[in-house]
């Protein structure tokens, strides 16, 4: 554990040595190397299911502990190419995604169809391939929060896929469409034998009050998760919690914002980043889905930022980090050597769950 220790520097007593969580460790499904087996084997999934969330789980550096590590590159889309590659130009061509998502040791590579459609019979008995079926496109001036369908599920399948994948924007005026719609995707991707992976994201202005934003308050983060594990989310993907609050900063004076309990501040959370994050856990029935949260943009100090999420998700019960920014908008060896360091807090004995 002495490099986890070194790479946090000051925040490794604080992450580390954190050991009285709200919600104990032994009300959850916790992850571990029969997670498929002792978990997703008893939900409804059909046998074709539990292959393809064997192969996600048992790929990579991460195989039969429990636990992913996933390369997500759909920015190209969501956040436009040029502005995604333009650090690293040769992640334009999409053999160099699935390369970096090989050579970083990752579970699977989730994608657009057309990264993994140009080379899939190349890669697609390779890796574990995951078709992120949805995109927000900001070509679309003013931009819109809403999510369509660039691919259809019937592609994935012919395609290999293991899994798909998609957003929806709860919260924004599109999300009925948009949860219906996924719903459907989702049923028939459990049909043909794939697992599912939800991006939970929050989209409402109304959600930024007195100055904080609460699209990455748990308590609504975590309502997304649960929202997003009655459709059918075998794998929920969340932005890691920064504070709490949303709730009753958005049911003040005059307003009425849904419906909620002031204990889940209280006796089901506190302000620690571990419970924070455990709050998120417990909506995907107590970790009966996994919850992996997301590495966040590139930035400064990525490795230590990457580690410290990586520590945090551990520790609350999650299941594990898709990182994607942080990886391929460097040089290939700087990339994987990222994707490693995540992956080794979860192969570390010495980090424990809360």
């Amino acid at each position: 554990m002495s490099r986890t220790v070194d790479i946090l520097a000051a925040d490794a007593d604080y992450l580390l040595g954190f050991d009285s969580p709200a919600i104990s460790s032994d009300r959850l499904v916790l992850p571990g190397p029969d997670t498929v087996d002792r978990v997703y084997s008893q939900t409804d999934r059909n046998p074709r299911v539990l292959v393809s969330l064997q192969r996600l789980f048992g790929t990579g550096r991460l195989a039969n502990t429990g636990y992913l590590s996933i390369l997500p590159v759909d920015q190209g889309i969501e956040h436009s190419a040029g502005a995604s590659f333009a650090p690293n130009p040769d992640y334009f061509d999409p053999a160099n995604i699935i390369e970096l998502a090989i050579e970083g040791g990752c579970n699977a590579v989730a994608t657009t169809y057309g990264v993994l459609a140009s080379v899939a019979r190349k890669y697609t008995h390779k890796i574990p391939f995951v078709l992120k079926l949805n995109h927000n496109e900001l070509l679309t001036s003013p931009n819109t929060f809403s999510q369509i369908a660039f691919a259809s599920v019937d592609q994935a399948w012919q395609m290999g896929c293991a899994a798909v994948g998609a957003t929806i924007y709860f919260g924004s005026d599109d999300s009925n469409r948009q949860i219906v719609e996924v719903s459907e995707m989702f049923a028939q991707a459990h049909e043909l034998g794939m697992a599912t992976i939800l991006w939970c994201y929050l989209r409402n202005d109304s959600f930024k009050q007195g100055g904080v934003d609460h699209h990455s308050s748990a308590d609504l983060t975590a309502q997304a998760n649960h929202l997003g594990v009655t459709i059918g989310a075998d794998i929920i993907k969340q932005k890691l919690p920064e504070q709490n609050g949303g709730y009753a900063a958005l049911n003040m004076g005059d307003s009425s914002y849904g419906k909620f309990d002031k204990r889940i501040y209280t006796e089901l959370c506190s302000d620690h980043p571990i419970d924070l994050t455990r709050y998120q856990v417990a909506n995907c029935y107590m970790g009966r889905m996994g919850l992996i949260n997301s590495g966040g943009p590139s930035g400064k100090n990525d490795l230590q930022q990457a580690v410290k999420t990586a520590v945090i998700n551990k520790r609350a019960g999650g299941v594990g980090l898709i990182s994607g920014r942080k990886a391929f908008q460097k040089p290939r060896a700087e990339g994987v050597q990222l994707l490693n360091a995540i992956q080794d807090v979860y192969l570390d004995s010495g980090v424990t769950i809360a």
